[in-house]
């Protein structure tokens, strides 16, 4: 069972959507955390996020201002901590495009960084949120969250005698996160129009909280090397219009710059180390540091057949306007209306 009392966490990245629901969740579920560290380059986000955790009323928090680019910060930041949750990255498809060697430097060369400070700072559990751009990329994203993930899994084979665990979330677009499709669209909606780059294009979809719980399944359960793939529903591009402005005009303006039509979570090839858990896939390293069959024992894993695929277009689960409309009020806006 998961107990982060008297623990002290950390997470890079930590004044973004996830860092923002994680944080609420780890306060709220253990009230005797030891610290938890807000670790973000942006000095405003962590001012404004302050106010909604105010010292006072929750003193286990810390605000770190610091780069995953900077090995030295992090070094001193993880100092004394147990879990270290990896969010931090260039998120944006088409400004990586245009700004490569930045995407590069926070995603690729920070992830190094978190993993070399946590193997030097006796860090217990790192777990690092990955994209379902990295599977099989198309883009410089993609590219180099894919990247991350081959990083943090061959983390485990470098670790020595050190019991640290590394392991890797992907998932699919959180919903209402900053940036994403529908903050975007409910924003457009006042221009009396929304712009779509295709209707039939679909996503997965993921709420903050769904997000939040598979981030404590990996703290708890991870054994070291595993990529976490939610079971969860896809939307159309089209659907999400409709269900957001059904009468408004939908002007289709094309796919940006690296997007995909559809995405993918689990692809041909990792079908021969992905194991069904049950809520969740797990894809396997091929190199590990403890026993498959014990491994299959302990959390009732079922191989996957072989081919298996796991794509946003072929899902079996699908949201619908209505549906959408349920979830936006829930876990979006709770003011919202048609």
């Amino acid at each position: 069972m998961l107990d982060l009392n008297n623990k002290s966490v950390l997470i890079t990245g930590g004044t973004g959507s996830l860092g923002k629901a994680l944080t609420k969740r780890i306060l709220s579920e253990y009230p005797n955390v030891k610290r938890l560290i807000i670790f973000s380059r942006d000095e405003q986000k962590q001012f404004v996020m302050a106010q909604e955790f105010p010292h006072e009323k929750y003193n286990a928090i810390r605000f770190f201002i610091g780069d995953v680019r900077d090995k030295d910060r992090l070094l001193r930041a993880f100092k004394g901590v147990d879990y270290v949750i990896h969010a931090a990255a260039m998120k944006h498809v088409h400004l990586a495009e245009y700004n490569p060697s930045e995407c590069i430097k926070t995603n690729v060369n920070g992830a190094e960084n978190v993993i070399h400070a946590s193997l030097e700072t006796d860090v217990e559990r790192v777990v690092a949120l990955s994209t379902d751009k990295a599977c099989a990329p198309i883009n410089l994203y993609g590219a180099t969250k894919l990247t991350s993930d081959k990083l943090f899994v061959a983390a485990n084979n470098i670790k020595g005698s050190s019991s640290i665990r590394f392991s890797v979330v992907r998932y699919g677009n959180v919903m209402g996160s900053n940036g994403s499709v529908i903050p975007f669209f409910m924003k457009k909606k006042e221009e009396g129009f929304l712009p779509i780059t295709d209707p039939n294009m679909t996503r997965f979809n993921i709420t903050l909280d769904g997000g939040v719980d598979m981030v404590m399944h990996a703290l708890e359960h991870a054994w070291g090397g595993e990529i976490f793939v939610p079971k969860i529903a896809s939307y159309k591009i089209g659907d999400v219009a409709e269900a957001i402005a059904p009468n408004l005009e939908h002007k289709v303006i094309g796919i940006r710059p690296g997007e995909k039509i559809h995405e993918e979570m689990i692809t041909h090839s990792d079908s021969f180390y992905t194991y069904d858990l049950g809520s969740y896939y797990a894809i396997l390293p091929t190199v590990t540091n403890w026993k498959l069959e014990e491994y299959i024992k302990e959390f009732k894993a079922v191989k996957v057949a072989e081919g298996f695929e796991y794509n946003s277009n072929d899902n079996e689960e699908w949201e619908t306007p209505e549906s959408l409309r349920k979830l936006i009020v829930e876990h979006v806006d709770p003011s919202f209306k048609v």
